[in-house]
């Protein structure tokens, strides 16, 4: 029997959606205000769930305060508050669409949950607009 485990965490960061190798044009024409060169924020809200068996040891698909801490240590600590841009490595080269963000979550994740479950990552960029990523 397979049940999926749910953990809600939330984190506050701007981000400036733009590719160097553009025209400005261009780049407002695609990214529109989120071009802004000074930059815009978010509270990203975010949702991770681990599908899987359950333990019969334990009772647990995952123990949902690993969870919580695996969250806190590789998502919270490294974007809240945070210049996605300009602060965290993962976006050095990579433009900070919330499709992005999920997948970087996702793969910080990943290694840290048995390979046997399920990821699921849903990353809400506003109330009305998010996006779910399954690692595929």
């Amino acid at each position: 029997m397979k049940v999926t485990v749910s953990r809600k965490a939330h984190f506050n960061a701007a981000h400036r959606l733009f590719r160097k190798d553009w025209t400005m044009e261009k780049n407002d024409a695609v990214f529109g205000k989120c071009n802004n060169p000074n930059f815009h924020g978010h509270n990203y809200e975010l949702i991770v769930s681990v599908n899987g068996e359950i333990d019969q040891e334990t009772g647990f698909v995952i123990d949902v305060k690993i969870l919580s801490d695996l969250i806190k240590e590789h998502v919270e600590t490294a974007f809240d508050h945070k210049n996605l841009n300009l602060d965290v490595p993962d976006f050095a080269d990579l433009n900070p669409t919330a499709e992005n963000i999920a997948v970087v979550i996702w793969n910080k994740l990943r290694k840290h949950i048995d390979s046997s479950k399920e990821l699921e990552v849903i990353l809400y960029e506003t109330p009305r607009n998010f996006v779910t990523y399954k690692g595929n």
